[in-house]
């Protein structure tokens, strides 16, 4: 049994010693391959999560944006008849003002200065 021992041992020795001389004979394959390839697998890797991502805050997004619909019932101003402007032209808005205000009814008042004691 010990000479299979032996035998085995001997095996796993040279595989090892043949393994260590491949990295040296071929470096790139033992190290430039693995890191090439882990930074492509990666960005492909994160570009799904990503993309996943980004696709269920779409779908969030328009879940969202139906169920407003269907509540309010909007239109793409706001809710329907919500907002209805009047028709208002520049002379009608002075007129009205003018009537509101008389320009030839007025008081004075002074004004304090800031330097002006209270007292006064």
């Amino acid at each position: 049994m010990s000479a299979a021992m032996t035998n085995m041992e001997r095996a796993k020795v040279g595989s090892v010693k043949s393994f260590k001389r491949w990295g040296r004979r071929h470096p790139f394959i033992r190290y430039g391959l693995p890191m090439i390839s882990l930074t492509v697998f990666g960005a492909v890797g994160l570009a799904h999560l990503i993309q996943g991502s980004k696709d269920i805050a779409k779908f969030k997004d328009d879940q969202e944006w139906e169920i407003i619909e269907t509540r309010k019932a909007l239109s793409r101003t706001g809710p329907i008849n919500a907002y209805n402007p009047k028709k208002i032209s520049l002379e009608e808005e002075l007129k009205a003002w003018q009537e509101k205000v008389d320009i030839n009814d007025y008081d004075y008042k002074r004004i304090p200065r800031p330097n002006e004691d209270k007292s006064h």
